[in-house]
């Protein structure tokens, strides 16, 4: 009879619905915003002097960021999560309504538009990697508020007071961890707040290119592998660690690296 006093999610996927399978979808507007904001720090940061970006290259960049993010996201889920599915069905990569991506996959795409970009614009890569390291945890906040919404990614079953349970979304009749709100929390809003501080209460950009990328790697692969405690895993197991787990690990190697390594001090921005 305890279960009677756990909420029991029913929230919509839609903002807005104009048929049985379209419509506007948080998950969706979760993007957009994330992006949006993004956006809105790159030019605060050319305003305050902390970026070698031009105003107007911010635009080229974020179209590269946001193919990185989609292309990367969508493979990685496959590559990642599901690579049965994608030989089975082919066509499932462009069924996007059906959901599926993966942050893991979405950082690969990024660092392949940053590079991309950098090299096509003569700018450092490592400066570029920072700016948006920077940005990139307001787009978690917000995906993994669209993943609650959609009652996706559910957590571990628990009988604490604030569970919920998924039933209408395949979660069953038990009580679950609310575990996208807690990644949320931890490697979205907590994360942005310690990365934001690290940018603007330090020189850190400027005096060691790729060291705020490095830290943001491994804070996020740390406060992922909190969050996937409570998480019920959505594939199997790889050594014992769920994938969101084993997959951060690259992300602590490769943080490390960045943060280990000595690199000249960026030049000064040029303003025009």
């Amino acid at each position: 009879m305890h279960f009677l006093a756990h909420w029991v999610h029913d929230l919509s996927p839609f903002l807005v619905r104009f048929g049985d399978n379209f419509g506007i979808r948080y998950y969706g507007l979760a993007y957009l915003l994330g992006f949006g904001a993004a956006y809105w720090l790159l030019h605060r940061y050319a305003r305050a002097g902390r970026s070698l970006l031009q105003p107007a290259q911010i635009t080229d960049l974020m179209v590269a960021i946001v193919i990185g993010v989609l292309l990367g996201g969508r493979l990685g889920f496959f590559l990642f999560y599901q690579p049965g599915l994608v030989r089975e069905d082919p066509l499932a990569l462009l069924r996007v309504w059906e959901g599926g991506m993966a942050s893991h996959g979405g950082f690969v795409g990024v660092a392949a538009a940053l590079w991309w970009f950098a090299r096509s614009r003569r700018l450092p890569f490592l400066h570029l990697g920072d700016l948006i390291a920077s940005v990139a945890a307001a787009g978690l906040l917000l995906g993994r508020l669209a993943n609650f919404i959609n009652g996706e990614l559910w957590g571990k079953p628990s009988t604490v007071a604030w569970a919920v349970i998924f039933s209408n979304t395949g979660g069953g009749p038990d009580p679950r961890h609310p575990s996208q709100l807690y990644q949320a929390g931890l490697e979205g809003a907590l994360l942005l707040a310690f990365i934001q501080w690290r940018f603007w209460s330090s020189r850190i950009v400027a005096e060691r290119p790729g060291r705020l990328a490095g830290e943001f790697m491994v804070a996020y692969a740390g406060l992922r592998a909190v969050g996937e405690m409570f998480r019920e895993p959505d594939a199997a197991l790889i050594l014992g660690l769920s994938r969101g787990t084993f997959y951060s690990v690259f992300l602590v190697a490769a943080g490390l690296w960045l943060i280990a390594r000595r690199s000249p001090p960026r030049p000064s921005p040029v303003h025009r």
